[in-house]
């Protein structure tokens, strides 16, 4: 039996497990979608197959599934297209039936959709747009597609020194790369209020861990420390986030897909509530402690840069409700959870440099599925 979507008397969905379930992932190349798809085939006891779409770009890279795509030749299969295609998406809809498409494909760096906000709009609104309008063609024709939106917290604004970010939360998104968020967010909403398109929705906190792009914070002051550069902190470095290991993000993604109730959004975050200059100072210590090195050395290296625009002062995530409906909680507290990544960068050296050096771009010639 493959994973067909039932609906029991809450309106909740069930996945069988069997060889013919079908799940499309987007964006998977990238830093939480390949840890989702690793999570499937190590921790979910998934039997069924999964296709990668994938536009690889300059944060998409195939090595980070290299073993899985090595030990699953059958069950995974990586496809180059941009969800912005309407085109290339049609074709691979028509070749095959999805049981599931789990969206991750997104641009998501705050600083790059402030310096060029174009190419945010486009994947972020009009790619989520042409997935929706194909799940919705798809099951005009066939059974359903339960589509799972990955969103972020960031949709919601800015908190003050109280309070939590829920899923009843007004949406008042502050920069080019929340307010497409919060678009993409509204358009699934609504085409599961119009066409009946069974959907769910997961807004999440501030993703860490292994194989993350080094353009994002943690990645860079781990790499800045071990180089002796300046560690860059916005302004007073007193913004807070709260922030979830991938790994948990992933278990909580597959909760909400397989436990969740059809139409419900659900609100994820990882209890752990830092200011920019307590992560980076507390990088510092875990880098001194597995280098054998004083922290001194690379605290001293903190430096305070001028504020980008339009900063959040904090974020913070109430993830009660999945907690109490789907039995999902975080697994790591922030200092364990870093202690593992900052040793996953230290011992992977290689990923590491191909990554920042751009060799891992050319994997893509004799690695994916081009259409």
């Amino acid at each position: 039996m493959g994973l067909s979507m039932r609906r029991n008397r809450r309106g909740k969905t069930r996945f069988t497990h069997g060889a013919d379930v079908s799940v499309l992932v987007t964006g998977g190349a990238g830093f939480i979608g390949s840890s989702f798809i690793r999570y499937l085939f190590e921790s979910a006891e998934f039997a069924g197959c999964v296709i990668n779409l994938d536009s690889l770009t300059y944060a998409g890279n195939p090595a980070n599934l290299a073993d899985i795509a090595a030990a699953r030749p059958g069950r995974y299969r990586l496809v180059q297209a941009d969800i912005r295609d309407n085109q290339a998406l049609g074709a691979l809809f028509d070749e095959r039936r999805f049981d599931a498409v789990v969206h991750f494909a997104a641009e998501s760096h705050v600083d790059r959709s402030i310096a060029g906000p174009a190419d945010f709009i486009t994947t972020n609104i009009l790619g989520t747009f042409n997935l929706l309008e194909q799940a919705r063609r798809a099951a005009e024709n066939g059974p359903a597609v339960h589509f799972h939106h990955v969103s972020t917290d960031e949709v919601f604004g800015s908190l003050n020194a109280e309070g939590f970010f829920t899923e009843t939360t007004p949406y008042d998104p502050r920069s080019p790369y929340s307010a497409s968020k919060a678009s993409s967010d509204h358009l699934v909403r609504a085409y599961h209020h119009t066409y009946g398109l069974p959907i769910t929705i997961t807004n999440c906190s501030n993703n860490y861990g292994p194989r993350q792009f080094p353009e994002k914070l943690i990645p860079v002051i781990i790499e800045k420390a071990l180089a002796g550069e300046p560690l860059p902190v916005y302004g007073d470095g007193l913004n807070v986030r709260d922030w979830l290991h991938v790994e948990d993000h992933s278990a909580a993604v597959w909760a909400v897909l397989t436990r969740g109730e059809i139409g419900a959004v659900y609100a994820v975050g990882g209890h752990n509530e830092f200011t920019n200059i307590d992560l980076v100072r507390l990088i510092c210590d875990i880098l001194a402690q597995q280098t054998g090195r004083e922290p001194e050395e690379y605290r001293r290296l903190i430096t305070h840069i001028k504020d980008r625009p339009g900063h959040d002062r904090r974020y913070a995530v109430d993830a009660s409700k999945i907690e109490a409906e789907l039995g999902w909680r975080p697994s790591q507290t922030l200092e364990e959870g870093m202690r593992r990544t900052v040793r996953w960068y230290l011992d992977n050296r290689d990923w590491v440099d191909r990554v920042k050096s751009g060799e891992y771009r050319s994997w893509m010639e004799r690695n994916y599925d081009k259409r």
